[in-house]
């Protein structure tokens, strides 16, 4: 099994050479916004896109003949995800530009990479850490994304394609349920309060307020110190929330590999849009919408697919309000969970038993590839509401 691995390495430009990149990347924009407004937006294949518009584009924007594939095939992806998601492509702004294996290539001896630009073909030396020279080190990768970052800098974004395990086939299954007061709770009493990070993202979303205010009023100067300082703070908190998310996707796939399991999650799709539709304060509606649980759910599943770990989704209804172990409707109580169930009456910590029920629902998946019929709910038609799962 094989997976791509993207590496983001800052390369050292002198300012000549980055107003070559910066040219090269202006000219690619504008090659994809021609083709994007001129060409059938019915077409959303890059071969089709190519053969329609590759004379044009080489005789307006002057780019070398892999640029100009590499443009089509940006535009038949941005058209294929627009479509999908029933948007229209807005435009390309002049910030990255493509390569392939011949518009690109990379040097282990002297950690350098070799670009071609609109002009001529640029040798630039990366900034590569211990982590990036292990992880290129006897790789020859043959494309990758030259890109200017909000600090003005230009990185490249290496793709390289690595070998993986197949995944395991186990019975054994770690559940583990997302949420606010816990941000991750596993069924083997792994759990990760977020208490400490909720306090956090508070200070974070206070001090820029506080900012923000005050780079409206006072004098020149302190209007000017304001905006410098928003500026340096900025993006913080999305790293910091990355850097819990990597914590906890590793110490999960970590334990699942030991243990020779399988993860089991919630499918969160679409949560802000129905959350969104309850009456609620701005306050909880920044805290509910501002963190990052698909992301946490992708660095699962690559983790995992990196260390050979199934990662399998589950729906994420009633699995917080079921008892794990009769499987009927209980109450739960902030962080309190009580069985309605007179002969179980298991009463417990809730996202403990929400993680407990979704490793169960994982093992039945496990056991019926495709669906289970072990877990049903049923419904009472009279007031649409479950009863129990039986």
């Amino acid at each position: 099994m094989e997976q791509t691995l993207t590496l983001v390495i800052k390369l050292n430009v002198e300012p000549e050479q980055s107003s070559q990149l910066e040219e090269t990347a202006q000219a690619f924009a504008d090659a994809c916004n021609w083709i994007n407004d001129n060409i059938n937006h019915r077409l959303t294949n890059r071969n089709s896109l190519q053969a329609v518009c590759y004379n044009d584009v080489k005789e307006k924007f002057g780019l070398k003949a892999n640029h100009i594939i590499r443009a089509c095939a940006r535009v038949a992806s941005n058209r294929k995800t627009a479509k999908y998601k029933g948007r229209k492509v807005k435009g390309f702004k002049p910030t990255s530009f493509d390569c392939d294996g011949r518009t690109f290539s990379f040097r282990e001896k002297d950690w350098t990479v070799s670009i071609a630009t609109l002009n001529k073909r640029l040798r630039l030396p990366l900034r590569a850490s211990g982590y990036h020279k292990g992880k290129l080190s006897g790789h020859k990768p043959t494309s990758a994304q030259i890109c200017k970052h909000r600090d003005n800098q230009w990185y490249c974004h290496i793709q390289i394609t690595m070998d993986c395990p197949n995944p395991k086939e186990t019975d054994k299954v770690i559940g583990v349920d997302f949420g606010r007061r816990e941000i991750a709770r596993t069924s083997t009493n792994q759990g990760w309060n977020g208490k400490e990070i909720q306090q956090k993202r508070d200070k974070f979303s206070k001090v820029r307020a506080s900012l923000q205010k005050k780079a409206s009023k006072g004098t020149r100067s302190s209007r000017r110190r304001c905006r410098e300082v928003l500026k340096r703070l900025s993006g913080r908190e999305k790293r910091y929330q990355k850097w819990i998310n990597h914590n906890i996707s590793k110490a999960i796939i970590s334990e699942a590999n030991q243990t020779n399991s399988l993860v089991a999650i919630e499918d969160l799709s679409g949560i802000r849009e129905r959350t969104n539709q309850k009456p609620r304060n701005k306050t909880e509606r920044r805290r509910s919408n501002n963190w990052a649980f698909y992301q946490l759910r992708t660095f699962l599943e690559y983790k995992g697919i990196k260390e050979g770990v199934k990662v399998v989704t589950i729906p994420p209804a009633y699995t917080s309000q079921t008892c794990h172990c009769c499987n009927r409707i209980g109450i739960r109580s902030n962080k309190n969970f009580k069985c309605s169930n007179s002969n179980c009456g298991w009463e417990g910590d809730a996202d403990a038993n929400a993680s407990e029920m979704i490793a169960k629902w994982g093992r039945s998946i496990v056991m019926r590839p495709g669906g289970s019929e072990i877990l049903s709910c049923r419904i009472d038609r009279a007031t649409e509401s479950p009863i129990h799962i039986a």
